[in-house]
């Protein structure tokens, strides 16, 4: 049984099939499971949002505020859950943070880049599976 899970979001459609893939995973045991999203915001988006909305502090609280709907759905589900922002490419730091912290497992969906974007850089799924040294559940 997996207490501790640490999942990967972007927003996408595949992320938030892997959302309600481990929620409906843990609901058996959901008073004794605690998920943390993590939102890892690459160079590119963090410049984007920056000039979006102005300043870095405005920009954090709005990308906490895509996922709030996301975080409560969880935890209306009897769930304890909570997100974590990271800043820099990310399947580093998203390894990074998993392996520095203890999870039972880390759950990522399958896809987030496009098909072209997948090819050039790899996919960030296929990074955690072969990174993290906790295991990793790849949701299609």
């Amino acid at each position: 049984m997996f207490n501790k899970i640490l999942l990967a979001t972007d927003g996408s459609d595949h992320s938030n099939r892997a959302i309600e893939q481990t929620v409906k995973m843990v609901s058996p045991y959901k008073e004794q499971v605690t998920i943390d999203l993590i939102y890892a915001v690459d160079g590119e988006t963090s410049k984007s949002d920056i000039l979006k909305y102005g300043d870095s502090n405005t920009a954090t609280i709005k990308r906490k505020e895509k996922f709030l709907d996301t975080i409560q759905h969880i935890k209306s589900q009897g769930i304890q859950a909570d997100i974590i922002l990271l800043h820099g490419e990310p399947a580093e730091e998203i390894t990074e943070y998993a392996n520095h912290h203890e999870y039972d497992c880390v759950v990522v969906g399958s896809r987030g880049r496009n098909k072209l974007q997948t090819l050039i850089l790899g996919s960030v799924s296929h990074k955690l599976v072969k990174y993290i040294q906790s295991p990793v559940i790849v949701v299609k």
